[in-house]
């Protein structure tokens, strides 16, 4: 059976699952510890980064909207929209969660792998800005939670559940995404069981 690579709070790694089991493509889920350079997550991703998809061949499969794309064709097109207008806000759903998950990424490792004294406040901020234009963009521009979700949608609630747990006071002036996620978690609770955590 194929295995997706994991972390149980990585955001991309949460849409990975997500995707897949959204689209009904069976998968064996497999924690990785990324800091003690597993073997097994060096050969299907060279990068040893979260997620890879490894297939019943064999064959890694990285990073995130790769694997979100391949999980698109094996399924026969079920992650995202054929319309070509409708793909593409999907897409670019897609693209700006997991660009606010990298920002926000970005401020934690800078707290956690650096000494205070060398942590760069002004990288930090830099970083946090790019979260808040996003996050508020998203909180003017809220898209529909239809019955029919995309792989937007799920990048999205992955991206929200991760500020969530490593930034709690993200959603404060924010209540339409704020109820979004609520709403997402309670429409599709086999989805929101794989929300980082």
């Amino acid at each position: 059976m194929p295995k997706i690579l994991y972390s149980p709070a990585s955001p991309f790694a949460a849409k990975a699952r997500m995707v897949a089991t959204h689209v009904g493509y069976a998968f064996t889920p497999v924690l990785m510890k990324t800091d003690e350079t597993p073997v097994e997550l060096i050969a299907a991703n060279p990068l040893g980064k979260i997620p890879a998809l490894v297939t019943d061949e064999g064959r890694g499969v990285f990073d995130s909207k790769v694997i979100t794309q391949f999980l698109n064709r094996v399924s026969g097109g079920k992650a995202f929209p054929r319309n070509p207008d409708k793909r593409l806000e999907a897409e670019m759903l897609e693209s700006l969660a997991d660009g606010i998950g990298d920002c926000a990424i970005a401020c934690v490792y800078e707290r956690r792998q650096r000494p205070e004294e060398k942590q760069y406040q002004p990288w930090i901020d830099k970083q946090w800005s790019k979260v808040s234009r996003g996050l508020d963009h998203l909180e003017a521009n809220a898209p529909k939670l239809p019955a029919r979700i995309h792989a937007g949608h799920i990048a999205l609630a992955a991206c929200l559940a991760y500020l969530t747990l490593r930034f709690p006071d993200w959603s404060k002036g924010r209540p339409k995404l704020k109820r979004w996620l609520a709403k997402f978690s309670v429409k599709f609770p086999e989805l929101a069981a794989l929300l980082p955590k």
